[in-house]
């Protein structure tokens, strides 16, 4: 078990924006980040990255939290793999303490084929460099490939003994179990005597894009007809191929530095470019291309060149994953080899000024490229002219982007000497059959529902009150102070006005509470002649001191269950903690609790996403006035609630008219001066909420 000291240093350590921007392309957004959703197909950014707050959320799909948090969502990694990752990530040294048989136990499945995998990476490693057999046969053949021995370090290339059962044996008198070697596939089963799947092979490990071996590729090196040339892992529970890119954990960074990512066919193109000095590469492993692996590239560049062999059989049976990435909005530029040539060969006979200088002159539109390929095969016959034209047109209708449309359109027409109007017509049709097709498919998947018509749309809970946003803003005709609004879960969907106001508490106290301000304090003193008037005085406190003593002076309790144990842990946080640390903070909370207190801390974060102050519109920071904001929280809560016990008294007199009212009367008429008194403060008119 990893100590709890190790775990505090890393927390302490970790850059929440340094973690992610591994994973994520990210884009200063004023003091925060921003980015496409690493968690949802989408186009405009709606992910955020706070590195004051040392968190971040997706408004796409609600998730949010810390560093680990991100990691155990985007990779899918226990809490102690998170740990580790972020501690290999800044050289921390892990401490370990004793784990008990229970917790050893508690290893899921998935860690055990994560740590077979990497073992068996170690292993076909160890065997390439040490072994008589490795180094006659494996070692040899990456050295006439031209590979370095940095570049067989970097890629961790290994061998397979053409023994049957030699990683098996060894793995098994390491301790590691029969039954993860055969789910990862490294091991295939059979009753008398278990065999390795890769025997007498040069090995490819493949990795995620957060490093953690997935699975293999393996090549033999025999000119056996009957086995095939490469063969890769089986899908597995940590291994899809097509969800895999090969090469991403070493051209990440690149990638997303460099803006764009060259998309080749196998492992020695990745690896030969790398060693050109071109790391923005990836391989689809010999896999034909799929939306998934696409979404993967999005996540960190909109730009792809595809690289393609230079035999034209080749080139005819690329060029159709073209649509797909099409289809995700990305740019897609095509560069081709000399016949004979693959991005392998290319890389090694050429320097890296000579590569670089090939790829910038020889990239070319998908249109140009396209036209280029199949106008030989097209010559002068206008029916494969027609035809041409026509996968053309198809695949810009590919293209979500009007205005990107409009000019490839213009492009092809120039190209292929065509009327622009023929093409803008045929665009048209092949658009509106793959929206029909769309939506019989729709109608066909579509379970039947039931819509109620006073639903609102996304109901939830959403804050900030944008009048303008149906969503958000508060039914039309009425005003309430405070710059909350919210939506409740009950099945009448009525506006929860109450739950906004106690949500607004929780965000007050954990933007604010360690923050010492000057509040006003009001009471009641006697003069000299014995009148008594009401005495305002200035006095400091803690943001979370002036909330838990107006909360306890009216004994008020959160009537939301989540944010009243939310504000008690918070008030006990304080208490004890003379520096607030967020991170720290979320160590100890429950996830529901560190959910919702991530999704409260970042909903002020949609502000930037929208990039209002680069259209000249400055919204105002709340941190410019914390003792109005914590006052006005207040005296919000204390209006509802005012406004709940004014209403109850009313509808007594309703219930009751042949009874003598005046007290209940003269009660309605002390709390509606009550409300008047809120509002001088306000400084604005607040009415009491009208309940039905």
């Amino acid at each position: 078990m990893i100590s709890q000291k190790t775990i505090d240093t890393v927390f302490e350590t970790a850059r929440v924006e340094e973690v992610i921007g591994d994973f994520v392309n990210l884009k200063r957004a004023g003091s925060n980040f921003k980015g496409l959703s690493p968690f949802s197909d989408e186009r405009s950014p709606s992910f955020m990255v706070s590195p004051a707050k040392g968190i971040w959320k997706d408004f796409s799909t609600g998730k949010g939290g810390n560093s680990v948090k991100f990691l155990m969502e985007h990779s899918q990694f226990t809490y102690p793999e998170a740990i580790r990752y972020l501690a290999r990530k800044y050289n921390i040294e892990i401490e370990e303490t004793e784990q008990t048989d229970a917790e050893k136990a508690m290893t899921d499945v998935r860690e055990s084929m994560y740590l077979v995998s990497e073992f068996a990476a170690k292993y076909f490693n160890d065997v390439l460099l040490n072994s008589e057999e490795g180094k006659a046969i494996g070692y040899s053949y990456f050295k006439e490939r031209g590979f370095t021995n940095e570049t067989i370090k970097k890629f961790n290339l290994g061998y397979s003994p053409e023994t049957w059962d030699a990683l098996t044996k060894e793995a098994l008198g390491k301790g590691y179990k029969l039954e993860f070697l055969e789910g990862t596939g490294l091991t295939i089963p059979r009753e008398d005597r278990p065999f390795d799947r890769f025997k007498g092979r040069v090995m490819f490990p493949i990795q995620s894009m957060s490093g953690r071996v997935l699975g293999f590729g393996g090549r033999i090196l025999t000119n056996d007809k009957k086995a095939a040339k490469y063969l890769n892992s089986p899908e597995s529970e940590i291994y899809h191929k097509s969800k895999v890119l090969y090469g991403i954990y070493h051209a990440k960074q690149s990638i997303a530095k460099q803006n764009n990512c060259y998309l080749v066919e196998g492992y020695t193109d990745v690896i030969q470019f790398n060693q050109a000095g071109i790391e923005n590469v990836v391989a689809s492993s010999g896999t034909a291309l799929t939306p998934d692996q696409i979404r993967l590239i999005n996540r960190l560049t909109r730009n792809i060149t595809v690289l393609f062999d230079g035999d034209a059989a080749g080139l005819r049976a690329s060029i159709r994953g073209i649509d797909l990435i099409l289809e995700e909005g990305m740019n897609v530029r095509v560069c081709s080899f000399p016949d004979g040539e693959d991005p392998d060969s290319f890389a090694r006979k050429n320097s890296h000024e000579a590569l670089v200088s090939y790829l910038e002159e020889n990239s070319k539109d998908f249109i140009q490229f396209k036209a280029s390929i199949l106008m030989d095969e097209a010559k002068n016959d206008p029916i494969k002219k027609a035809d041409l034209i026509r996968d053309m047109v198809a695949s810009i209708s590919k293209i979500p982007d009007r205005i990107q449309r409009e000019v490839y359109i213009q492009e092809c027409a120039r190209i292929m000497d065509i009327s622009e109007q023929v093409l803008v017509s045929t665009l048209a049709q092949l658009i509106q059959k793959d929206l029909a097709d769309a939506n019989k498919k729709q109608k066909q998947e579509q379970k039947p529902f039931e819509v109620h018509r006073n639903q609102p749309p996304n109901a939830g809970s959403f804050s900030g009150g944008d009048p303008e946003d149906p969503r958000t803003g508060p039914p039309e005709g009425y005003d309430y102070p405070g710059d909350s609004g919210y939506y409740s879960q009950e099945q009448n969907q009525k506006v929860d006005i109450l739950y906004g106001f106690e949500r607004k508490v929780i965000e007050v106290l954990l933007l604010y509470g360690s923050v010492v301000e000057d509040f006003e304090d009001v009471f009641l003193k006697a003069d000299e002649e014995g009148n008594v008037k009401e005495v305002s005085e200035k006095r400091q406190y803690k943001v979370f001191e002036k909330i838990y003593l107006s909360l306890q002076e009216d004994e008020i309790q959160l009537s939301n269950v989540l944010f009243q144990n939310i504000y008690n842990n918070l008030i006990d946080f304080y208490n004890q903690n003379e520096v607030f640390s967020l991170d720290k903070y979320l160590m100890r909370l429950e996830p529901e609790f560190a959910q919702e207190v991530t999704n409260i801390l970042m909903e002020d974060e949609r502000l930037t996403i929208h990039n209002w102050e680069g259209q000249n519109i400055f919204p105002k920071q709340k941190s410019e006035t914390i003792e109005q904001n914590v006052s006005e929280t207040i005296f919000a809560l204390r209006w509802y609630l005012v406004s709940a016990i004014i209403a109850e008294l009313k509808n007594s007199l309703l219930t009751n008219p042949q009874e003598d009212n005046s007290e209940t009367l003269s009660m309605v008429m002390d709390y509606s001066k009550l409300l008047n008194n809120f509002s001088k403060k306000l400084g604005r008119v607040v009415v009491p909420y009208h309940y039905q």
